[in-house]
């Protein structure tokens, strides 16, 4: 049984390797022998092959979710590199960096017992991340949502949706019963949503409004006994939606795209068309790495990275990112349905719906399924921040089933 029971997570391990080496050795010959991809590559297959021993080395919980973390990066990182090398090279600086803090979060976690006490921390912290981000904060594509020190920039967005969470757990998993003044735990968790809605309102981070309301009515639906706390939600979060189309000339003008992105193909409707005429062109098998001609669509690099992934190596490419992210979430929430405690069930169902929704979405847009939100694609678009905070995450993730496969004698991993 110890034989097959290595063989059960080494196989995947293989599997990324062999991705690997097909991937960058695809590359170093279309790239007329360039030995920088192969550099890049080796350096990319270490750092994985480094994370994923220390798993397995000192029993840190499941065995999986990191693995197929590391295929969705590889898949990034090659479309990034045969964008621009430059591109490729940062996001591997930023992924082992990722891999520092992912080690470093889940013995925080794991280590510190009373996260569930922390609820005001949260709430308090996450509007001074909205005030900074409004008082220092820079725009970019019309969403004032990067702080910029030096040369060095970051979303403090996507730090508060895992505050978000957190906090949110805090109420969910019954640890916070003690009402603030005369309001209880329900309606200050309500009010602070509203109030980080809010402020991203003011930042014009519609991406990110989405997913954090998105995750609290996940929430409510899941724990809640009744069905009218989460038709108050939905009414209010439809009034909002339509005041929103009704005087907000840029939502105005995403739904418009949406509806017909070819009645102003050259200007609004111009980056849309470019991904579905990539995805289009793409086939089921695709037109083979570096053969495309993604460069025609605008931030391929970050927000139509999976139209550049369907055009050069197909929609069965496009379909098995989908299915890694399936598998990602599969994995996650059934740590979460057997975890003890109640506020690591909570977190680790607030951070795999917050992996799951934020793909949905990004997906969603590319391919004009529904309106379109500047947001990233989790493991596989170029960003330091949101490689970084997705590492946090999975570090959070992999200390709560540590704790478990611990507790269970060591089954975690199955």
């Amino acid at each position: 049984m110890t034989r097959f029971r290595g063989l059960n997570y080494r196989r995947p391990a293989y599997l990324l390797m062999l991705m690997n080496l097909l991937g960058f050795g695809l590359l170093f010959v279309k790239n007329g022998y360039n030995l920088n991809m192969l550099y890049v590559g080796a350096g990319l297959l270490g750092l994985f092959i480094f994370i994923y021993s220390i798993i397995v080395l000192c029993n840190m919980g499941d065995k999986f979710i990191v693995l197929m973390a590391c295929m969705l990066i590889t898949i990034g990182v090659l479309l990034l590199c045969r964008l621009n090398l430059e591109f490729g090279i940062k996001q591997i600086i930023w992924v082992a960096v990722g891999g520092v803090v992912f080690f470093a979060s889940y013995l925080i976690y794991y280590h510190i017992r009373f996260w569930h006490k922390l609820w005001m921390f949260y709430g308090i912290l996450g509007t001074g991340l909205f005030l900074a981000t409004l008082i220092l904060g820079t725009t970019v594509n019309g969403s004032r949502n990067w702080i910029t020190f030096g040369g060095f920039s970051f979303q403090p967005s996507e730090i508060t949706k895992i505050l978000f969470i957190m906090l949110l757990a805090c109420y969910y998993s019954g640890a916070w019963e003690k009402p603030l003044g005369r309001i209880t735990p329900k309606w200050m968790t309500l009010l602070i949503t509203y109030l980080f809605i809010g402020f991203l309102v003011l930042q014009r981070d519609w991406g990110t409004i989405l997913v954090l309301f998105a995750i609290y009515l996940f929430m409510i639906y899941v724990y809640e006994k009744t069905y009218g706390f989460l038709l108050m939600n939905l009414g209010a979060a439809s009034l909002v939606a339509v005041l929103g189309y009704r005087f907000l000339y840029h939502i105005q003008v995403r739904v418009s795209t949406w509806m017909d992105p070819w009645a102003d193909i050259s200007n609004k409707g111009y980056q849309i068309t470019q991904s579905l005429f990539a995805i289009a062109s793409g086939n089921y098998f695709g037109r083979g790495l570096g053969n495309g001609s993604p460069g025609y669509i605008p931030e391929v690099h970050s927000d139509f990275i999976f139209a550049a992934v369907c055009e050069e190596m197909g929609v069965f490419g496009g379909a098995a990112i989908i299915i890694l992210f399936f598998l990602i979430a599969y994995r996650c929430f059934k740590i979460a349905i057997t975890a003890t405690e109640p506020y690591d069930k909570a977190v680790c169902l607030g951070l795999t719906l917050m992996f799951a929704i934020q793909t949905f979405i990004i997906v969603g847009g590319v391919i004009k399924m529904i309106p379109l939100t500047g947001i990233t694609l989790p493991f596989v678009s170029y960003g330091g921040t949101s490689i970084v905070v997705n590492f946090i995450s999975l570090g959070i993730i992999q200390a709560i089933s540590a704790k478990e496969e611990r507790r269970g004698g060591g089954k975690g991993g199955k």
